[in-house]
């Protein structure tokens, strides 16, 4: 699976919001087949299988045999765009999956139908706080959680075993800390942790208590100059040092999957999907690999992770917002979202649900960070902040020596600015 990067387009787009779910005309369009209501769905790429998709209409058909599904896959690329275009037309799909983060973007000038007077009939009180929160904006929920994935510890069963590290009792940071430097040890690496991995510094910043960026009074305030943020970056740079990572490029360059397949790494950071890509590489690691939860600082609680994921939207244009809906509580209702997260190692949209995939070691850690997920700051201007990345920049230049105020500070400023530019 992909999991995104998030770094969306803003979708401008000056539509005017019509009450959620209206029967009032609504359902009007009708396809030509026995006057059944006929809806396009746009899903992503990865976002289902071909056997996943094909049980789920031949299921949803059956039981509202009125409705007749027509699903599309999306290409990620050029996704932001299309998406932007759709809204402002007249001739928009019925449901939209987006990233989680990228609610605000498609729902800041009105494009999105609000969907608030739902989320008790969805369960809304079970949802991953990491999905729900970015599927709302301004205090209406447009974006209804669809599934989740967020970044765990891969490690190698063979070296920690011979190093006499029990990864499940890896429960705290300082546990952490200790376990890896008793693996990092001539030509192997504790960890590869590359120096730009943003994504596990802000769970690390969370973990303290702290934000990337903070709203008051309809204003942002960059938040990596804090007591908290620092000491998160303190602890990364500890964590970073047990390794041979590079402190100038991220996880992707060179890919990190790639690396820990040459067979000199003790574990990484990532989707448990990175694993198959490790033995993609080096079947002889086949077996050998197995996943643990970013620790927290206390025992009480994993770290706190970024979640990615997607939300389903409705366009407010869609004439079918009756039928939409539909399509949607199906899709993330309790029966569905257990086949899904078994089908696609997902993590599904409620706590409740974590049972789910008790039995796939990946998605089962996954779903443990998943209960303490976040997102980035939710405000439709993170995608300008995230295209430039200050963080990234910020974090090499402590890794190289320079002096964590100040470059927290420079980075907080452009956070700032970023995240105000069109207010």
């Amino acid at each position: 699976m992909k999991l995104r990067l998030l770094a969306g387009v803003s979708a401008f787009v000056a539509l005017t919001g019509l009450s959620a779910c209206s029967s009032s005309g609504s359902d009007s369009g009708k396809s030509a087949d026995g006057g059944r209501t006929a809806i396009d769905v746009w899903l992503m790429r990865d976002s289902v299988s071909a056997a996943f998709q094909k049980d789920f209409e031949k299921g949803f058909e059956a039981a509202h045999p009125d409705i007749d599904v027509r699903i599309q896959i999306q290409e990620w690329d050029g996704i932001g765009g299309k998406v932007t275009a759709a809204l402002a037309s007249n001739d928009a799909p019925d449901v939209i999956e987006t990233g989680n983060t990228q609610v605000a973007q498609f729902a800041q000038s009105g494009g999105l139908l609000d969907l608030s007077d739902k989320v008790g009939e969805l369960g809304g009180k079970d949802w991953l706080k990491g999905l729900a929160e970015p599927g709302a904006y301004e205090g209406k929920q447009y974006g209804i959680p669809y599934y989740a994935a967020n970044r765990v510890v891969v490690y190698r069963k063979d070296l920690f075993a011979k190093a006499g590290v029990d990864a499940t009792k890896i429960k705290t940071r300082d546990q952490w800390i200790a376990a890896t430097r008793k693996l990092d040890k001539g030509s192997q690496q504790g960890i590869y942790l590359p120096g730009q991995n943003w994504y596990a510094l802000s769970g690390f910043v969370w973990d303290e208590g702290g934000d990337l960026a903070t709203e008051s009074g309809g204003k942002w305030k960059g938040a990596l100059d804090t007591p908290e943020a620092l000491r998160a970056m303190a602890f990364y740079e500890k964590l970073q040092a047990l390794g041979k990572g590079p402190k100038d490029s991220d996880e992707a360059q060179p890919p990190q999957a790639e690396v820990m397949a040459k067979g000199q790494v003790a574990q990484v950071i990532s989707v448990p999907g990175g694993a198959n890509v490790v033995t993609q590489n080096n079947p002889d690691l086949k077996g050998k690999l197995g996943f643990f939860p970013i620790p927290g600082k206390t025992a009480q609680a994993p770290g706190a992770v970024f979640t990615g994921g997607s939300d389903l939207v409705v366009p407010s244009v869609s004439q079918h917002h009756d039928a939409a809906y539909t399509f949607i509580k199906e899709l993330t209702g309790d029966a569905w979202q257990k086949k899904l997260a078994l089908a696609m190692s997902y993590v599904p949209n409620k706590t409740s649900l974590a049972s789910a995939v008790a039995g796939d070691p990946g998605a089962s850690t996954m779903a443990v960070g998943a209960a303490v997920g976040h997102a980035t700051p939710n405000t439709p201007q993170w995608a300008a902040v995230e295209a430039k990345n200050p963080i990234k920049d910020y974090m090499t230049a402590v890794l190289t020596g320079g002096d964590p105020r100040r470059e927290a500070k420079k980075a907080s400023d452009a956070i700032t600015s970023g995240l105000n530019s069109s207010l």
